[in-house]
């Protein structure tokens, strides 16, 4: 099993999580973004360079993807493909995204790029806080145990 992250929109403080997990499990990690993005030096963390472009990274690792790999992402199109291609799909805010909530979130998505577009709402989500963190941190502990055997 090998991480996914959608690192173009990747918190510091995810990275930084998914780091640890790697080096103390021995899992690999696949940063992807269409920038360099600085990761420590580890033989389990690794990271693509992908050229600009829109969605560029997202179509790489949904190329690249295999059944029971994970994939970081708040990015809910490419969430959706990875899950229908049977990986498992967590965002930054330890959401985890699965085959049954998925085409709410794609509906809901879809609603409110319609929203932005007329003007109607502005920005976009909170800053990630403190329980945002924690709850990633154990969102991916729950999916690495469950799935790789490790923790």
């Amino acid at each position: 099993m090998t991480v996914w992250v959608d690192a173009d929109a990747c918190p510091k403080v995810i990275r930084e999580i998914l780091y640890r997990a790697a080096n103390r499990l021995k899992q690999p990690l696949v940063l992807v973004a269409n920038h360099v993005i600085p990761a420590p030096s580890s033989p389990w963390i690794s990271c693509r360079q992908v050229p600009q472009g829109f969605d560029v990274a997202d179509d790489y690792i949904v190329a690249q993807v295999s059944a029971r790999d994970l994939v970081i992402t708040s990015d809910i199109p490419l969430s959706a493909e990875v899950i229908e291609k049977g990986a498992g799909v967590i965002s930054p805010r330890g959401e985890q995204l699965t085959a049954d909530n998925i085409k709410p979130r794609l509906n809901m998505r879809d609603f409110m790029d319609t929203m932005r577009s007329s003007g109607d709402i502005g920005g976009g989500p909170a800053a990630l806080g403190p329980r945002d963190k924690q709850a990633f941190a154990n969102a991916l502990d729950r999916y690495l145990a469950r799935n790789s055997g490790a923790i």
